[in-house]
Formats: C-alpha cells, structure tokens, sequence
C-alpha cells in the first residue's frame, strides 16, 4: 500500500507531466483561462490516462514486445518482435478512449463540450497521454502500477491546469505591464508554479 501511495503522490507532485516534463502545454495554456473550462479538460485528461495506461500496458505485454505472442503457442509467433508498432498502436488505443469521452460529453454537457472545442479531440495528440504509456513501459510497471500512475498522473496534470486557470483569472484583475499581457505573463506564472513544485522534489517519499 505504501509503495503505492508513494508512487501516486511522486506522479502528482514530483514528476508531475505538465510542470516537471512540460508535456501537453498546448491545451494547458489554451484552455486555462477559466476554472469550470480548465476542470472539464482535466477531468478527461484523467479518464483518458487511466484507461489508456493500462490497456496500452496489456497491448505491449500480450502482443507487442518481443516474446510476447508466446501464448498463442506458436514458435514463429513467440519469436516475433513487434515493438516496433508501439507508438502507432499506442496513439491509436488513445484515440479510441478520446473518442469515447468526447462521445460522452457531448451528450450530457453542451456549454463543456462548446467551450473545450478543438482542444478535446486534441487530447489524442497532447504528449502527456502518450508520454505517460512509455513511461510506464520503459519503467516496467506491473498492471496495478500502470492503473496508479495513469491516474495519478492525470490528477498531476488537472491539478496544475487548474491552479494555472485559477491564477489567470485573479490576473485579470490585476496591473499587469504591457509587454507580459496574454502568453508573456502565462508562461512566467507556469515558469514559477513549476519552480514551486520542484520543492517536492526533496521530499524522500520512499521513506528508510
């Protein structure tokens, strides 16, 4: 249980995709102007990465890795190394998960679909979905530990966008010089919020 936790809370805070890897910064800067908007992305971010994690997980364990085929019985099947197709078969399992959350919005929320536009068929292509299945494959997660880190890291990404929408909005509010208006004063305010996430980065979670 503890390894677990660890492992969650490092994902969330430590190695969290958006602040300590930048990976999925398109959607996080254009779809952080406002909480409720920024919350929906995260929210399917979430759903997205814990779906993908695990099956991209069993694809690579049962089709895709060298040896993997062995349990079909055949010599020349087990022999096969297909990892070549990792990022194409991996791209194509997430499509079909945005797929469904798209679905999904669409029909029970019309302004969160409107207001996310582009930007939710988009998860498809955000390098924080695709990053966090070769993570796990290059770490060599078990399935339970792919479950875990592909939830734990979309609660990392949701937390950052809506800390950063949340910003974005006092800023309005504010006096703000002219030449950091719009992106300049976005990019500082995402350069300082991973500046303070790296302080987690001294935190020895793995314990003695």
């Amino acid at each position: 249980m503890a390894e677990h936790i660890n492992m969650a809370l490092n994902s969330i805070f430590v190695e969290n995709m958006l602040l300590a890897y930048f990976l999925g910064m398109c959607s996080f800067l254009a779809v952080s102007k406002k909480v409720s908007t920024a919350s929906g992305l995260g929210v399917a971010v979430i759903f997205v990465l814990t779906l993908t994690c695990p099956v991209n997980w069993l694809v690579n364990e049962y089709f895709l890795k060298e040896g993997a085929l062995a349990w079909t019985g055949s010599e020349q099947l087990a022999a096969l190394d297909l990892s070549y197709l990792r990022f194409l078969t991996f791209i194509a399992v997430i499509a079909a998960m945005v797929q469904v959350v798209e679905m999904f919005i669409e029909k029970t929320s019309d302004s969160l679909y409107n207001a996310l536009g582009i930007f939710l068929p988009l998860i498809t292509v955000n390098c924080a979905i695709l990053g966090a299945s070769l993570f796990q494959i290059d770490r060599e997660y078990t399935l339970v530990q792919s479950v875990n880190f592909g939830f734990s890291s979309g609660i990392g990404w949701f937390l950052a966008i809506v800390l950063l929408a949340a910003i974005r909005q006092r800023l309005r509010y504010s006096h703000i010089p002219r030449g950091l208006r719009g992106l300049g004063i976005t990019m500082l305010v995402t350069g300082l919020m991973a500046m303070a996430f790296m302080a987690f980065a001294g935190i020895d979670l793995k314990g003695n």
